[in-house]
């Protein structure tokens, strides 16, 4: 006959590995992964016929069946709970353990669970850092009353667990984010009659962020030129990001106005992200490479290098950010570009430091661009502001030139790097 207390010691001991297990999981597991792992151990280490893990689904109201073992068909079948209905429903608007004696006559929102023939249910919540992630719950086919201990041993495996998948989704969201920028940030910049290019591109230290930079070409022959960030970091304002800028991209067909685009992109935006700001500059240069034309939704101003002069902010006034208030009217600027100006199009990463003004990092980004080749200038740029050390921001920054006549060139195709 077995003992209570030492089947309860063994439990105890094997829910203590947990521990070690998530540590490890770290390096070579995603979320799906881990939590396959750890419902098997639970299972074992309850004795119990079901284990399922429901994540809870952004904006927060749904609770999404991830992981399961005894009852797979929630994962295959993508089921859902509202977070206030049902057993998990109630498991993760309660922040508490809830026990079912006798699944049939409960009130479950997931039919599954009676068509399975559960007869007992003990769901725990996962939290982490005070949030509440998801539920994880055990069940069993024939009559069961969980006991203290159980509950105790089945919250323990729910914290760990919740840590672990914290931190698995941040570094999935991060890797996600990443590559969904790379994807859309140009990988060379095209080669344009007249122009010179060059571009770098840093995710920050802490977070990757909403920042972007485009170049393409109109049928016109114009070239529009794009310097975005949105607010925000994470997976959430890279995809916002990407939205802007297939938007953007759009409304550059239908006109060579600039601040046409940002007043139909501010529309647009206002209707679909009503949630999502950003600051934008748009600028459109024209086919004889003589002049640009740029509107600014709350974008810091390009500095401008002249051949034989101090470099400057140009006089680009500010307009309203994108996703504040699309009545406001936005306004064009026009630029003349002279044969060998330079103009550096960046975000606030490269400017802002929290022991200083962006004033300041403007200035600074005025006494080191200069007018010459973009891709020195480029580089020249990274070198003064950026240094050694890992911005925090995401930087962005794209350097033009206006080719003269009498030098040979073909456009640059400066790359991110």
């Amino acid at each position: 006959m077995n003992n209570p207390t030492s089947r309860l010691d063994d439990a105890t001991r094997k829910l203590e590995n947990i521990q070690a297990f998530t540590d490890e999981a770290f390096a070579h597991m995603d979320v799906e992964e881990f939590l396959d792992t750890l419902l098997d151990r639970v299972r074992d280490i309850l004795a119990v016929d079901t284990a399922v893990v429901l994540l809870l689904e952004r904006p927060g109201r749904f609770l999404v069946a991830t992981a399961a073992k005894g009852l797979e068909e929630e994962v295959v079948q993508a089921a859902r709970v509202p977070v206030g209905q049902g057993f998990a429903g109630r498991v993760a608007a309660e922040r508490r353990p809830v026990y079912i004696e006798d699944v049939p006559s409960a009130n479950v929102f997931n039919p599954l669970l009676v068509q399975r023939g559960l007869r007992a249910l003990l769901g725990v919540p996962l939290i982490a850092a005070g949030s509440v992630l998801g539920v994880l719950h055990v069940g069993t086919t024939t009559p069961r009353r969980f006991t203290t201990e159980e509950v105790e041993l089945l919250q323990f495996a729910a914290s760990r667990a919740a840590s672990a998948v914290q931190a698995l989704l941040g570094r999935a969201e991060r890797a996600g984010a990443m590559e969904l920028q790379r994807s859309l940030v140009p990988a060379a910049l095209p080669a344009l009659p007249g122009i010179e290019m060059a571009a770098r591109y840093r995710p920050g230290a802490a977070s990757v962020g909403g920042d972007w930079y485009d170049v393409f070409t109109l049928p016109s022959g114009h070239v529009g030129i794009v310097m975005g960030d949105v607010a925000g970091h994470g997976l959430g304002a890279a995809v916002v990001m990407g939205r802007m800028r297939s938007a953007l991209r759009a409304y550059a067909l239908e006109t060579t106005d600039p601040a046409e685009v940002l007043g139909k992109l501010d529309r647009k935006i206002q209707h679909f992200e009503p949630a999502a700001t950003a600051t934008v500059l748009y600028a459109v240069c024209d086919p004889d490479r003589n002049r640009l034309r740029i509107s600014s939704a709350g974008h810091y101003p390009p500095v401008m290098a002249v051949p034989g002069e101090p470099a400057r902010a140009a006089g680009v006034p500010s307009d309203l950010l994108i996703g504040l208030d699309d009545d406001v009217p936005r306004r064009t600027t026009t630029v003349e570009l002279p044969p060998g100006a330079v103009l550096c199009f960046y975000t606030d990463g490269l400017v802002e430091r929290r022991d200083g003004t962006v004033d300041t990092g403007i200035a600074r980004l005025c006494e080191v661009a200069y007018a010459g080749p973009s891709e020195q200038v480029g580089a020249a740029v990274m070198a003064a502001m950026i240094g050694r050390h890992q911005a925090e921001d995401d930087v962005a920054l794209l350097v033009m030139r206006r080719v003269p006549a009498d030098e040979p060139g073909d456009g640059g195709d400066g790359t991110a790097a």
